[in-house]
């Protein structure tokens, strides 16, 4: 099996390095190429063409978000995982929304590092153990006061397919081709989805989908 070519973004030479030797004593991995901002992580993820870009999300000139998010725009279609010190829910639905396919901590990136890499590159989704247990808990909560009813029995078969599709990080190009759909059939069922779950935006789309169990941990 080739190794995962990644990127590395952040702003700390000593941590890329750091990522850099970490990743190398793992095995299967080789890191292609490395990035001190945004800028540069455009220019280095377009001509580098990765597997899977690794990036911090507080950095100079253009940060992580910013970066993910043009990278998109741009039709980067490689898995974007976060690495960041940032442990709250409002960077982590902001993460989701700017294109991300996983999302971990500083403080766990040893083990939490590979598998959240082997996991975006298959096509999942990853979360920090932390995070997942704080929307599993939100939830919880959520059923025990009744909040979280049964809307997802509202949804058609297809629509419940591409909630989850969705829910792993696929964009409506992706979701088309890959349910042999036009792009306007699948915004369509999207805007129905969001109306039956009374859901507005990408981010409460996938915490949903997290919350029902569409993403399914590796």
């Amino acid at each position: 099996m080739a190794d995962i070519r990644v990127l590395l973004v952040d702003d700390q030479p000593l941590f890329r390095e750091g990522l850099r030797l970490l990743l190398q004593q793992m095995g299967g991995f080789v890191v292609v190429g490395d990035a001190a901002n945004g800028e540069e992580a455009l220019t280095q993820a377009q001509s580098l063409q990765p597997d899977v870009v690794v990036m911090d999300i507080s950095m100079p000139q253009m940060d992580g978000l910013e970066a993910a998010r043009r990278l998109r725009e741009a039709g980067f279609a490689a898995p974007i995982l976060f690495l960041t010190v940032h442990d709250a829910d409002s960077y982590f639905f902001k993460a989701l929304e700017s294109g991300a396919s996983g999302y971990v901590l500083k403080d766990a990136v040893g083990a939490d590092l590979a598998a959240a890499l082997r996991v975006v590159h298959n096509g999942g989704v990853y979360l920090s153990p932390s995070v997942a247990r704080r929307l599993v808990g939100d939830y919880l909560g959520r059923v025990v006061s009744g909040e979280e009813q049964t809307s997802y029995t509202l949804l058609t078969p297809r629509e419940r397919e591409i909630l989850e599709l969705i829910g792993r990080g696929h964009t409506n190009r992706e979701i088309a081709e890959k349910l042999v759909l036009s792009i306007n059939t699948v915004q369509t069922h999207r805007l129905h989805i969001m109306e039956k779950l009374n859901l507005h935006s990408r981010a409460q789309l996938m915490k949903y989908a997290v919350r029902q169990g569409l993403i399914r941990e590796e």
